[in-house]
């Protein structure tokens, strides 16, 4: 498969499945060396690949497939590492000192928690384990988490039981995570439970706030926990398509990309 530079798109991208199938990852340099085409040219691939969940994005590649309903954190922590970055960033420009908010178990929000560590009065409500271990040395911030059951692909606790304790407090706004945005489905999960949690959590947030790359617009996963019309606003990259973004924007939501 060495430096195919004559391969029509379609064609080189079905070799690309066929070879991180057979070896179990490949890298952006490496796919671009064999198939003589620029690095460019194969995150294009990747991207179109991954947004048909045919591969699993990485940091600098990509990997099989999962057949499993749920990737795990650790997968999911490696997939579009640069926009998740920029949009956990800037999300972070939505809390202020005093607030309560919520963070929910995504990727995204363990870019978003780490941009909070500085806050001052901050109360971080959540049921990620992951978010919760870092503020262990951020004083300014007060951890509240949910119960539930342990969750370990996740790292979260799971159920709405566990929920009560929430509505002790007035929370400002909620950064959410998700499979997909889709309309008329909103924001869905491939877990049921999961988007039961964050369905009852969304209902108790003033604010509501999308944090989703490109690659989840016009995907819809099985369980749906909010709206398009109670999106207050959704961050999101450059790459977003923008006839999707239009549907938001005429439902209400703020969008925002970075």
């Amino acid at each position: 498969m060495e430096n195919q530079t004559d391969l029509y798109p379609a064609e080189r991208q079905q070799q690309i499945i066929t070879h991180i199938s057979r070896n179990g990852r490949a890298s952006v340099a490496e796919l671009s060396h064999m198939f003589g085409v620029s690095e460019v040219t194969i995150r294009a691939d990747l991207q179109q690949l991954a947004a048909r969940d045919l591969i699993v994005r990485t940091h600098g590649g990509a990997v099989p497939a999962t057949r499993a309903p749920e990737l795990s954190l650790l997968i999911r922590r490696q997939q579009q590492v640069d926009e998740k970055e920029r949009i956990g960033t800037a999300a972070a420009e939505f809390v202020a000192n005093g607030d309560a908010v919520f963070l929910d178990a995504s990727s995204t929000a363990l870019v978003l928690v780490q941009a909070l560590r500085q806050h001052r009065d901050l109360t971080i409500l959540t049921h990620s384990l992951v978010v919760a271990q870092s503020m262990l040395d951020a004083p300014g911030v007060s951890v509240v988490m949910t119960g539930g059951s342990l969750q370990r692909d996740t790292a979260s606790l799971m159920g709405t039981d566990g929920l009560a304790i929430l509505q002790k407090y007035n929370i400002k706004t909620g950064f959410f995570g998700a499979h997909g945005l889709s309309f008329p489905e909103g924001l869905t999960d491939v877990s049921a439970g999961e988007a039961e949690v964050k369905h009852a959590v969304a209902a108790m947030c003033r604010q509501v706030v999308a944090l989703i790359d490109a690659t989840k617009w016009g995907r819809v996963g099985p369980a749906s926990f909010a709206r398009p019309e109670d999106l207050h606003i959704i961050v999101t990259d450059t790459d977003a398509p923008a006839g999707l973004i239009a549907q938001a924007r005429a439902l209400g939501a703020r969008v925002i990309q970075v």
